[in-house]
């Protein structure tokens, strides 16, 4: 049975008869479909396990066997779905195994039957431990493959990769995924996170759509080992509550060529309360050597990139826009921030060249800290708020004591969670336009000395004229 004709069972009036019939013809007499699979996988070590075309209705995990290597489970248009009274962490679970591959296969989460309000995993608290009802879980595991998956109505995520190395994703499909929280906020689930120190992973090619937390992400506790040697290239991100990418905790990752529109919708579930705002690419924790480049975005209702807790590493030649009014926006901010939350790092050495912001509710970038060069970007309709003279209607004062902070086209702070010097920083050959920006371009907060730093050869011009280019709608 082909994929398409797997969805259609899937959809079929009579499910529970189109699952009868088809553990009839697989299994016999010897079970239904799922307790055959079970016996399988927790026995066979090594080698292929051919899963049949259909549905297989998984009411408890499916674990591989202890000790499981170079095992390949493929799929034949073959759907697995949690049934109603599905209890476990996912359907499933890989631990301590070695050279593991899926391919060809779909899990339906069933989440209508499971979206039940949910908080965000508290502090100090593993993935792998907090969320069930995930899709695939992996912990400990040294070499896995996953592609040509499709998720679909996962309540929590769709995988969690914990401890695990040389991990490889590519091509596969994540949508209408994730829970709210009480609120009916978004609680961060939905998409693929890797997490606790996981190390050589590549998620490629993958598609990730109506997410209600984040798409893609790295994860790791205060107390644990950093992710290190990553990347992200060419997924593509549409209608994604929280953050389409967010690196956490990490080293050496690159983010590259990644695509999407309308990150931080739908805004009635942006998770105010917690503070998440949307971003499209965002950080978290002590990120450094890494690179984001090539990434375009449109439509962000948010931030373009959120720097806290990035150094010494480079965002190289990205590009978002923004084409609605500033009303459009409602948790708009800044296109880049930098800050420094993780007390382990310094905002330092940052590379920010040949980006082009375009269209932001208030500035272009936020800049904290030393050594940073940013160069040949192109910021453009900024402060489409009309800060200052629009202050009541948009929350132009962010801080009593900076007012100039949302008007600037960048702006130079020593910081909002902690203090930095603000100096040896190089800001040349960039374009700033927009609302005001001929007087607003670049400014300084309290304590921050511009003769510090290396600032010159921009160009600064007004700009109030709205881009003539239509509002792309949501898909």
């Amino acid at each position: 049975m082909a994929k398409k004709d797997a969805k259609l069972v899937l959809k079929c009036p009579y499910y529970a008869l189109c699952v009868a019939l088809f553990d009839l013809i697989f299994t016999g007499c010897g079970g239904t479909a799922e307790s055959r699979l079970r016996k399988t996988l927790a026995t066979q070590t090594t080698g292929v396990i051919q899963l049949p075309a259909g549905v297989i209705e998984v009411s408890s995990e499916l674990r591989l066997a202890p000790g499981a290597h170079d095992l390949e489970i493929a799929g034949a248009g073959t759907l697995f779905k949690a049934a109603k009274e599905f209890k476990g962490r996912a359907i499933f679970v890989a631990e301590n195994a070695r050279a593991i591959r899926f391919r060809d296969f779909s899990i339906d989460g069933n989440r209508a039957e499971f979206d039940r309000p949910m908080e965000m995993a508290p502090p100090e608290n593993a993935f792998r431990v907090f969320y069930s009802n995930n899709g695939i879980l992996l912990d400990r595991v040294d070499g896995v493959t996953i592609s040509e998956v499709q998720f679909a109505a996962i309540p929590s995520f769709a995988v969690i990769a914990s401890r695990c190395s040389a991990i490889r994703i590519k091509n596969v499909l994540v949508e209408d995924s994730g829970t709210r929280n009480a609120k009916r906020r978004n609680n961060t689930t939905g998409g693929i996170v890797i997490e606790e120190g996981s190390l050589d992973f590549e998620v490629r090619e993958s598609r990730f759509r109506r997410i209600r937390g984040n798409g893609l992400w790295t994860h790791s506790l205060y107390t644990s080992l950093r992710l290190n040697d990553g990347v992200f290239a060419a997924n593509r991100f549409e209608l994604i509550g929280r953050d389409a990418i967010e690196v956490g905790a990490a080293i050496r990752v690159r983010v590259e060529e990644n695509t999407g529109d309308h990150i931080g919708y739908p805004p009635e579930a942006v998770d105010v309360e917690n503070q998440g705002t949307p971003v499209a690419i965002d950080t978290a924790g002590n990120v450094d050597h890494s690179t984001y480049a090539r990434n375009t975005f449109e439509e962000i209702d948010g931030k373009c990139i959120d720097l806290d807790g990035f150094h010494d590493g480079s965002i190289v030649e990205n590009k978002c826009t923004n084409r609605g009014t500033p009303a459009s926006y409602p948790f708009g901010h800044f296109g880049i921030v930098m800050n420094n939350t993780d007390p382990n790092m310094q905002s330092e050495n940052i590379e920010i060249r040949g980006n082009i912001i375009d269209g932001t509710k208030f500035g272009g970038l936020f800049l904290m800290g030393s050594g940073h060069r940013v160069t040949d970007n192109s910021f453009l309709h900024l402060n489409k708020a009309e800060c200052n003279e629009n202050a009541k209607r948009f929350g132009c004062i962010y801080k009593a004591d900076e007012p100039k902070m949302l008007e600037s086209g960048i702006y130079l702070s020593k910081g909002v969670v902690r203090k930095e010097e603000v100096r040896d920083n190089v800001i040349r050959g960039n374009t700033i336009s927009g609302h005001k920006m001929k007087s607003r371009c670049i400014a300084a907060g309290p304590g921050v000395n511009l003769s510090q730093n290396s600032v010159g050869e921009n160009t600064c011009q007004d700009f109030t004229t709205e881009p003539k280019y239509p509002l792309r709608p949501q898909k």
